[in-house]
């Protein structure tokens, strides 16, 4: 058996550069497309989550004084070992969460490959600030001062990380906490724990010092407190609802901790009567598709000008039905299943909710007849209102609610009824307006005329759906403190 561990054993915990058998035994990660065990994962005591992060505060000093260039080394190394394992480490990412084989290898793996190597290239951590003329201060002299700004790191950084997306997802914190010179504590979600445990061997094999990345995991919601309230914690960087980083943040407080948190979304796309419906529809219908719904990001809460709403709906309709759900492994699949039985449940729920509310189900509603896995049929809900709990609250699985407006104030109006504001959309064929709207939505980023996002804008919400800015550059900011050094000119 290896140090990591093997599937008949069970994964261990990687704590202070080695890996150690569970405290509280093992549990099982299941396939949501078939229901079978994909492996089993550790469950850690509180003492080794406190143990992870004081391992994670002994490697702080030397690895905050490693140049700058010898951690992006570790971290471009750790992007090349990824990359050359790609196919089997998107196998296991698409049996952890049901993904297609194409979502698994580009937007899971593929994309934590990149993160790497993008904070493998050293940025510069100072920067020169126009010298000042002072005026007569307490010393009652005056002068020429000198100031630079100096990034330098949190300290101990815990990443807590969402079930959608196991590579992607705790890679954008990994790799800029670590290009900055913390060190982290990564406590990945229950549901699909086993990639993360990849990604630490990768990083231990690049090079990585012992105690650098830790990772511990579990399904008690002690692991993840521990990993918050721990003194030797720092920063807490959260990715998940907004109920949890509720709680989180009021732990933070106490303490004065940094947060950088992406919660919740109820996505809203404004579509005028001039937009291109083609174009609307496909990026709409992302929603179906991409992570079967199971995406903070995704345009779940269409907002209609009514003299296109009938013609939108129809296409949506269409589109949604050509869609074919089932296994994730198989060449043609586009919707693969949702995480969990619970979450199927859960899923279900609103859209019943949504019956009850007074919305039409154009399509779906239904469980598809597939023998085994969480499937949900991609679902479309018509004559819906901005008050129904189904276009206010986050469904997180591949439903769609419309409703209709008349003009552009009452769009906007609608657009920013609501506690989240993460991303919105605009789609519209006149640009000039489509840019005014935008600049009126209450949300983190806008897409115009688009679902793509370019990965060096920052990303993070207004409202409840976070606090802070990551990706590219700014998540080089987001794990820093910015210290002034002056001296007289």
């Amino acid at each position: 058996m290896s140090e990591a561990g093997d599937a008949a054993a069970g994964q261990r915990l990687f704590v202070g550069g080695r890996w150690v058998v569970p405290d509280e035994g093992y549990y099982e990660v299941v396939d949501p497309a078939t229901e079978e065990t994909v492996g089993r994962a550790p469950e850690a005591s509180r003492d080794q989550v406190l143990a992870a992060c004081a391992a994670a505060r002994e490697a702080l000093d030397g690895w905050s004084r490693t140049p700058a260039g010898e951690r992006a080394a570790v971290l471009g190394r750790a992007a090349d070992l990824i990359r050359g394992r790609l196919g089997a480490y998107a196998d296991l990412a698409r049996a952890e969460t049901g993904a297609t084989t194409g979502t698994a290898r580009a937007m899971q793996v593929g994309v934590a490959a990149a993160r790497f190597r993008r904070y493998a290239t050293v940025e510069p951590a100072e920067w020169a600030i126009p010298p000042q003329i002072n005026e007569a201060g307490p010393m009652g002299r005056a002068g020429v001062m000198g100031a630079l700004a100096v990034r330098q790191p949190v300290g101990v950084v815990s990443c807590i990380t969402s079930y959608n997306n196991p590579w992607a997802n705790p890679a954008g914190k990994i790799a800029p906490a670590l290009a900055m010179g913390n060190t982290v504590v990564v406590k990945p979600a229950p549901q699909d724990p086993l990639s993360v445990y990849r990604m630490a061997e990768a990083l231990e094999a690049a090079g990585a010092p012992a105690g650098v990345v830790n990772v511990v995991s579990g399904r008690s919601t002690g692991v993840g407190e521990a990993a918050v309230a721990s003194p030797d914690v720092d920063m807490v960087s959260f990715t998940g609802s907004t109920a949890v980083g509720q709680r989180i943040a009021e732990v933070c407080g106490r303490d004065m901790k940094r947060q950088l948190m992406e919660l919740g979304g109820k996505g809203a796309a404004v579509v005028f009567e001039d937009a291109d419906v083609g174009s609307a529809v496909a990026g709409i219908g992302t929603t179906f598709s991409f992570y079967s719904g199971q995406i903070c990001t995704a345009p779940t809460r269409v907002l209609v000008q009514r003299g296109l709403y009938d013609r939108l709906v129809t296409e949506l309709a269409a589109y949604a039905g050509r869609l074919t759900v089932g296994d994730p492994a198989a060449p043609g699949t586009v919707v693969g299943p949702v995480i969990s039985a619970a979450h199927r449940s859960r899923v279900e729920s609103y859209v019943e909710l949504g019956r009850k509310e007074g919305a039409t189900v154009v399509t779906g509603g239904e469980r598809p007849p597939l023998e085994r896995g969480f499937y949900v049929a991609p679902t479309l809900l018509a004559d819906c209102t901005n008050d129904m709990r189904v276009a206010r609250e986050e469904i997180f699985g591949p439903v769609v609610s419309v409703v209709p407006f008349d003009d552009e104030e009452e769009g906007v109006a609608l657009a920013n009824d609501s506690e989240f504001g993460l991303i919105d959309y605009v789609w519209s064929g006149d640009v000039a307006r489509a840019f005014r709207v935008a600049r009126r939505l209450r949300a983190g980023g806008v897409g115009i005329n688009t679902v793509g996002r370019n990965m060096e804008a920052p990303f993070g919400g207004f409202k409840k759906s976070g606090v802070g800015r990551d990706v590219g550059s700014y998540a080089l900011h987001a794990y820093s403190e910015v210290q002034a050094i002056v001296w007289p000119g």
